[in-house]
C-alpha cells in the first residue's frame, strides 16, 4: 500500500512567516518612534518574514531585525538600514541603489542579481554565515536559499562604498565591484580571480596572498595596498594607479615650485612667474591645492586622485582626460575649464562654478565636460549654466539645486 503523502512543510516553509500589510505598516511606524525615542516605540522585528517584492523605498529601518527575511525583488532604493541585522536574508534581485547599509550584519545573505549601485556598505559584515532556528519537532533547521533557473548570478555594486567592510569569498565571487570604494578593506587570501574591479579604489587594502588572476582592474587604485603574495596572472592592469614618488619633478624643477611660478604669473597679471604646462603629471604628492589661484593651468591627463582642491581657482584650465576621482572640488571655480574625458567619479563639485567664463567683450569660454565620467559625483548647488555635458556619464550624479540652464546634456538624459 503506497504511503500517504506527507503534509509536513519543508524547513523553508515553516521558518518563513507572513505579515499583513497593515501589520507591516504598524511595525514600521512603531520603529520610527523607537528611533526617535518616542512613547510606544518598538524596534522592528521582521525576522523570517516574507517581504518578497515589497516596496520600502527610502524607509528608515536602522537597527531593525531582518534575520532570514525574504526580500527577493524588494524595492529598497535609498532605504536606511544602518546597523540592521540581515543575517541570512534573501536579497536576490532587490533594488538597493543608494541604500545606506553601513555597519549592517549581512553574513550569509543571498545577493544574486541585487542592485547595490551607489550603496553605502562601509563597515558591514559580508562574510559567509549559516542561518539556523530551533523547531519544537525537528530541532535545528538550516535556512537555505535555493537557486532559481535564469536568475542573475552577480550582484551589481558599481560605485558602492565598502571601506572597512569584512568581505567573504562568496561575496567577492558574485559581485561586480566596478568603481567600488574598497579603501582599507581586508581581502587577505580572497579568491578574486576573474572579478570585475574596474575603477575600484583599493588604496591601503590588504590583498596579501589574494588571487586576482584573470581579474579586470582597469584604472583601479592600488596605492598603498599590501600586494605581498598577490597573484595577477592574466589580469588586466591597464592604467592601474599605484603610489606616486615622494617628489615630482617637471623639467628638473620640483612640481611645487612650478605651481608657485604659475600662481605668481596669475596674481601679477603675467608680469612675473611663468605659466605651467604639466601634462600627465601626478599631483598627489602635494596632497592639497585648496584655494590656490591656478587659472589657465595646462595639465591634460594629470592625476589628482583623492586630493583636496576645494575653492581652487582653475578658470580656463585644461584638465582634459585628468584623473579627478574622489577629488574635493567643493566651491571650486572651473568656469571655462576644459574637462573633456576627465574622470570625476565620486568627486565633490557641490557649489562649484562650471558656467561660462568671460574672456573678452561679447566672448565667453564654456566649461566643457563632454565624455567626462561623473558617476556618483555631487553637483549639489553647482552653477553649470551652458556647460557642455555631451556624452558625459551622469549615473547616480547628485544634481539637487544645480543650475543647468541652457546646458548641453547627454542624449536621452532627463532632469
Amino acid at each position: 500500500m503506497p504511503a500517504a503523502p506527507s503534509s509536513r512543510q519543508t524547513p523553508q516553509q515553516t521558518l518563513i512567516r507572513t505579515l499583513a500589510p497593515k501589520a507591516l505598516k504598524a511595525a514600521i511606524e512603531a520603529h520610527a518612534r523607537y528611533l526617535k525615542g518616542l512613547p510606544a516605540g518598538t524596534r522592528a522585528n521582521l525576522s523570517y518574514v516574507d517581504l518578497d517584492n515589497v516596496s520600502l523605498e527610502g524607509v528608515d529601518l536602522s537597527e531593525a531585525d531582518l534575520t532570514g527575511a525574504r526580500l527577493s525583488g524588494a524595492l529598497l532604493a535609498r532605504a536606511v538600514l544602518t546597523r540592521a541585522t540581515l543575517y541570512g536574508a534573501d536579497l536576490r534581485d532587490a533594488d538597493l541603489r543608494d541604500a545606506n547599509l553601513a555597519r549592517c550584519d549581512l553574513r550569509g545573505v543571498c545577493l544574486r542579481g541585487a542592485n547595490l549601485a551607489g550603496a553605502d556598505l562601509s563597515g558591514c559584515d559580508l562574510r559567509e554565515g549559516v542561518t539556523a532556528t530551533q523547531d519544537s519537532i525537528d530541532g535545528f533547521k538550516i535556512l537555505r536559499h535555493r537557486e532559481r533557473r535564469g536568475e542573475l548570478d552577480r550582484a551589481v555594486t558599481r560605485g558602492a562604498r565598502l571601506d572597512g567592510a569584512q568581505l567573504g569569498d562568496a561575496f567577492t565571487r558574485v559581485a561586480d565591484l566596478t568603481d567600488a570604494d574598497l579603501a582599507g578593506v581586508s581581502l587577505q587570501g580572497a579568491r578574486l580571480n576573474r572579478a570585475t574591479l574596474n575603477g575600484a579604489d583599493l588604496s591601503r587594502a590588504n590583498l596579501y596572498n589574494a588571487d586576482l588572476s584573470g581579474a579586470s582592474l582597469r584604472r583601479a587604485v592600488l596605492s598603498g595596498a599590501d600586494l605581498a603574495g598577490t597573484t595577477f596572472d592574466g589580469a588586466d592592469l591597464t592604467e592601474v594607479l599605484r603610489a606616486p614618488p615622494p617628489i615630482i619633478y617637471v623639467d628638473d624643477a620640483p612640481l611645487h615650485e612650478v605651481l608657485e611660478a604659475h600662481e605668481l604669473f596669475v596674481t601679477s597679471d603675467g608680469r612675473d612667474g611663468a605659466p605651467a604646462k604639466v601634462p600627465s603629471t601626478d599631483f598627489r604628492p602635494l596632497r592639497r591645492l585648496r584655494g590656490r589661484r591656478l587659472a589657465g593651468l595646462s595639465a591634460p591627463g594629470a592625476i589628482f586622485f583623492g586630493m583636496d582642491l576645494s575653492s581652487v581657482q582653475l578658470q580656463g584650465a585644461n584638465l582634459a582626460d585628468a584623473d579627478l576621482r574622489g577629488v574635493n572640488l567643493r566651491g571650486a571655480d572651473l568656469r571655462g575649464a576644459r574637462l573633456v574625458g576627465a574622470q570625476l567619479s565620486r568627486a565633490d563639485l557641490s557649489g562649484a562654478k562650471l558656467g561660462p567664463l568671460d574672456i573678452a567683450q561679447g566672448r565667453v569660454l564654456r566649461a566643457d565636460l563632454s565624455r567626462a565620467v561623473l558617476r556618483g559625483a555631487d553637483l549639489t548647488g553647482a552653477s553649470a549654466r551652458r556647460v557642455r555635458l555631451i556624452e558625459a556619464d551622469l549615473t547616480r550624479c547628485k544634481l539637487d539645486g544645480c543650475d543647468l540652464t541652457s546646458a548641453e546634456l547627454p542624449e536621452g538624459f532627463a532632469l
